[in-house]
């Protein structure tokens, strides 16, 4: 395994769980943890983007560049994984499950579209 690899894996992976943990904190009622889970969640984010950072500059590619389409593809999946998760609350959490099936297969779809937008059709 490259070094740059293993960084990537142990970057992701701390700031994929504090993420998470804070996404728990602030979701979960019971646990009466609203601000402290937007802050964790908050520094979860910011490791991940660290992480980006330090691969790509370890791998010594160039910095990602701010276009259009850039700007695009992030809104897109925003979206996707947001119609994604509305979908699925809709259909475990509020028990409205054929519009939830229907908002999913959406936010599936969109993120489908995401694999053509960036790699492109050959």
């Amino acid at each position: 395994m490259k070094k740059s690899t293993f960084v990537a894996m142990i970057l992701g992976t701390i700031g994929g769980i504090l993420f998470a943990l804070g996404m728990c904190m602030a979701l979960i009622p019971e646990w009466n943890a609203f601000r402290p889970g937007v802050v964790m969640g908050t520094i979860g984010a910011v490791v991940l983007l660290i992480m980006v950072i330090v691969w790509r500059k370890m791998e010594k590619k160039n910095p990602i560049r701010i276009s259009g389409k850039t700007i695009g593809t992030v809104i897109l999946g925003i979206i996707g994984a947001l119609l994604f998760g509305v979908g699925m609350c809709l259909t475990m959490v509020w028990s409205n499950m054929i519009i939830g099936i229907v908002i999913g297969i959406v936010g599936i779809v969109v993120l489908l579209c995401l694999i053509p937008l960036t790699k492109g059709l050959k």
